[in-house]
């Protein structure tokens, strides 16, 4: 059946779910159709909105359709008519004309495909089928406009898609195989963001360190990026165990923008869970990597992600997932229940975990986890750092920003947002910590 035609959009908004990769590629769609000339407002007033969407769990899949929804249940209340609604992202890539079928959405769009939005759009505004999941050999970035203006922490993806194929993740299926951009794109949109008024940069990638290019690897690019005048920090998410190499291992130690802050996801503690999970490592190795990076970098603060619940996980398995918790002492990690995903060998896996069991194991790991958290930013107490200055807080002349541990620290201060000062940390509590400004670091 032929689409309904619709008046072309002059307002737009874009909401993101899931990862920090979204909310670049969110940041980029905006950036898109702010170039053909749309404004950019809400999504309750927009004539076209675009869910750019995450399909890493049943949950966030099903918010989708529940927001379709409640979006033109709104517009239509409140406007008498319903915006055009374009799905981007994973869950567009993972069901493309079934989200069609489903919600009768005008636009399909994959996270490799993006660039096409515009084009897509009016084709949805004349009436015809609008719909792009495809993953080209050509990468997406160079058809997308100059970076204009962006916050002081800004993220730039450098690597796409994976290769490892867990056997509970969508991800290889939605994003592709891993792909490296070129070095020197990236070395110029670093630049463009510097210029548009970033001072920290967080590299992006489903395995950011697997990113090369010519023979160089991560921290080469790390290296580099570290030369550019005005760039004040560099970080980057999310790593693989697998791909953390000797050379990013130093960096920690020998760049000083490189800010003391890893990521690194385990998933589980047991050597038998790793292994039917196709994590291509082992609860030894992930502790040596660690014990390594610590070496060279002994006031680090490590995360990481962690999965209760997977098909076969016994009592004892979610025991040594709790030992290696306390053997690590995170200063912040996420926990998920396991979600089956279509598609996936883990979904099909003899022994799945009631839902009973899995609540009662993400409590007990999330009460260890929270504990250390609190633990780690109460160690931070009396410690002077710089803090970039990113958001206004919820009092009067208060701003909160990000220590170098990737803390959210509050203080009330005469500097603004973009600033760099330096802090002492005061008092702490489970989610955050209170600095008093000491010096102003010039801009």
């Amino acid at each position: 059946m032929k689409p309904a035609a619709n008046s072309a959009p002059k307002t737009f908004a874009v909401k993101s779910f899931g990862c920090q990769m979204n909310v670049y590629d969110g940041d980029r769609m905006s950036e898109l159709m702010a170039a053909q000339g749309l404004t950019a407002t809400d999504a309750d007033t927009a004539d076209l909105v675009v869910l750019n969407t995450c399909h890493i769990r049943e949950r966030a899949t099903e918010k989708v359709y529940s927001d379709i929804g409640r979006i033109r249940k709104h517009a239509m209340a409140k406007h008498g008519k319903t915006p055009m609604i374009a799905i981007a992202g994973c869950v567009a890539q993972a069901e493309g004309e079934e989200i069609v079928r489903r919600a009768k959405v005008d636009v399909v769009v994959g996270p490799q495909a993006y660039h096409n939005l515009p084009e897509l759009v009016a084709k949805a505004a004349r009436g015809e089928s609008a719909l792009d999941t495809g993953m080209p050999v050509e990468m997406k970035f160079g058809h997308l406009p100059a970076r204009r203006r962006v916050p002081p922490s800004a993220f730039l993806t450098v690597q796409e898609g994976c290769d490892k194929f867990c056997t509970y993740c969508v991800v290889p299926y939605t994003r592709g195989a891993e792909v490296s951009r070129p070095w020197a794109h990236i070395i110029d949109e670093a630049k463009a963001l510097v210029g548009a008024g970033a001072r920290e940069i967080t590299l992006l990638g489903q395995n950011v360190n697997a990113w090369e290019d010519d023979g160089r690897g991560l921290h080469d690019l790390i290296v580099a990026l570290d030369r550019i005048e005005g760039l004040a920090r560099i970080r980057y998410t999310t790593s693989h165990p697998n791909d953390m190499r000797e050379g990013l291992i130093r960096a920690h130690a020998e760049v000083e923008k490189l800010m003391p802050f890893l990521h690194l996801p385990v998933q589980a503690g047991s050597d038998r869970i790793l292994k039917a999970m196709n994590r291509s490592h082992t609860r030894d190795s992930y502790l040596r990597l660690l014990d390594g990076v610590r070496a060279v970098r002994p006031d680090i603060a490590l995360s990481g992600d962690f999965i209760v619940g997977f098909p076969g996980e016994t009592d004892a398995d979610f025991a040594e997932t709790l030992s290696l918790v306390d053997s690590v002492a995170y200063a912040q990690a996420f926990s998920f229940k396991y979600s089956p995903r279509p598609g996936t060998p883990a979904a099909d896996m003899a022994d799945q975990i009631p839902a009973e069991v899995m609540d009662e194991r993400l409590q007990r790991l999330q009460a260890a986890i929270n504990r250390d958290q609190e633990a780690f930013n109460q160690a931070t107490v009396g410690r002077t750092c710089d803090l970039l200055l990113e958001r206004k807080g919820k009092l009067p002349g208060q701003l909160i920003g990000k220590s170098p541990w990737l803390q959210s620290v509050h203080l009330v201060t005469d500097a603004v947002i973009g600033d760099l000062v330096e802090v002492e940390i005061v008092s702490a509590g489970a989610n955050s910590v209170a600095g008093v400004e000491r010096v102003s670091i010039a801009a």
